[in-house]
């Protein structure tokens, strides 16, 4: 037991000096960054890989060792190199959707210099972001109308991400169609199936035939291919535009509050102390005994945060299982908070904080 101690006590030890020898390393890569744009340079460098990957290599004397330390300097270059890709053209954001979709509007809103990365489905965009490929992901966690996006919960609850922001953008619906067409043209409408359901009460009084489509800026993109007078979609005044397409009408949201709230996730958690206003996102299970669920409640509450949401989801691996989301305010990295974490491990199977941040932005024009 003492020999596994000292080795790990060891590999601490040396893990602390990796640490600030990265460091230094990365703001190396800057000067280096900052050369090839001053010089017109690419990033990529062959050549130069090829005679570091020799030179270093030849550092270790163990046969065996070498072979992995030659992954271990390709996987250093790597990082490097999308260290520099971020330096020189600004951050990758992968969103679900394509262009003109609210959720590229929010993430451009949020990043405005950054790169957009779009991909059709929420798991691809999560999974871009999990392995590097992305430095953050932008996915809508909720609708003040059509509630939890299920999807992006259960990615949230299984993967490793971290929320370090939340965003509400609202939703302006609009119908929008063909270049010369009329109000009096339109028999039928294409969306996204919740933004019909958000203007269901518009719909239906003007007596629109409707068709479910991905989501809002595939079904403007479809009118505007189509050309067809008679048909309209329902999306925002930035997708009107993209795809050369005139609002015939505007604002026929159900409800003028539509609001879809944003998180930015990325593999790195933001740890924020002393900060009492912030808000924590965590995820848990309980165990299956009476008064459970109740008890991991009370806890939180009894530990002065203020749970302003308390949402359930079911498990996909066992049936008549749940894991429950909690949103609070207040600082979850202080004393308190890390004493109320040990108390619900009492009552809890499992725990996952899954990020902290200091306020919910609203995404303006």
């Amino acid at each position: 037991m003492n020999q596994l101690k000292e080795a790990r006590d060891t590999i601490n030890t040396i893990d602390k000096q990796m640490a600030e020898l990265f460091e230094q390393r990365m703001k190396a890569v800057e000067e280096i960054c900052a050369y090839k744009i001053e010089n017109g340079l690419p990033i990529e460098d062959g050549s130069r890989e090829k005679d570091v990957i020799a030179k270093n290599s030849a550092y270790v004397a163990d046969d065996v060792l070498r072979e992995f330390y030659v992954n271990f300097i390709k996987s250093n270059m790597q990082i490097s190199k999308n260290y520099q890709h971020r330096l020189m053209h600004g951050m990758k954001v992968a969103y679900c959707g394509v262009e003109g979709a609210f959720a590229q509007i929010a993430a451009r809103r949020i990043f405005p210099d950054a790169a957009l990365s779009a991909f059709g489905d929420f798991r691809s965009a999560y999974e871009a972001c999990e392995s590097g490929e992305c430095d953050v992901v932008v996915l809508p966690i909720e609708n003040s109308y059509a509630g939890d996006v299920g999807q992006v919960m259960d990615l949230l609850f299984g993967g490793s991400l971290y929320v370090n922001g939340v965003y509400d953008l609202g939703v302006i619906h609009n119908l929008i169609g063909v270049k010369g067409a009329q109000m009096s043209d339109i028999k039928t409408v294409i969306s996204h199936p919740q933004a019909l359901a958000q203007c269901h009460k518009y719909i239906k009084e003007h007596g629109f035939a409707k068709q479910n489509y991905e989501n809002t800026a595939m079904a403007a993109k479809a009118v505007a291919e189509a050309g067809d007078i008679s048909t309209a979609a329902i999306a925002s005044k930035e997708t009107a535009k993209l795809y050369g397409l005139q609002i015939l009408d505007h604002d026929i949201n159900a409800s003028d509050r539509n609001t879809t709230r944003f998180a930015v996730l990325s593999r790195s958690r933001n740890i924020r102390k002393n900060h009492k206003g912030d808000h924590f996102i965590m995820m848990f299970t309980v165990a299956d005994e009476t008064g459970s669920l109740a008890k991991a409640i009370n806890v939180i509450s009894g530990s002065g945060f203020n749970m302003q949401v308390l949402r359930s989801r079911p498990l996909a691996q066992v049936s008549w299982q749940y894991y429950f989301f909690v949103e609070a305010v207040g600082d979850i990295y202080s004393e308190k908070g890390q004493q109320m974490l040990k108390e619900l491990n009492k009552y809890c199977n499992k725990i996952e904080l899954i990020g902290s941040f200091k306020d919910i932005k609203q995404l303006s024009e």
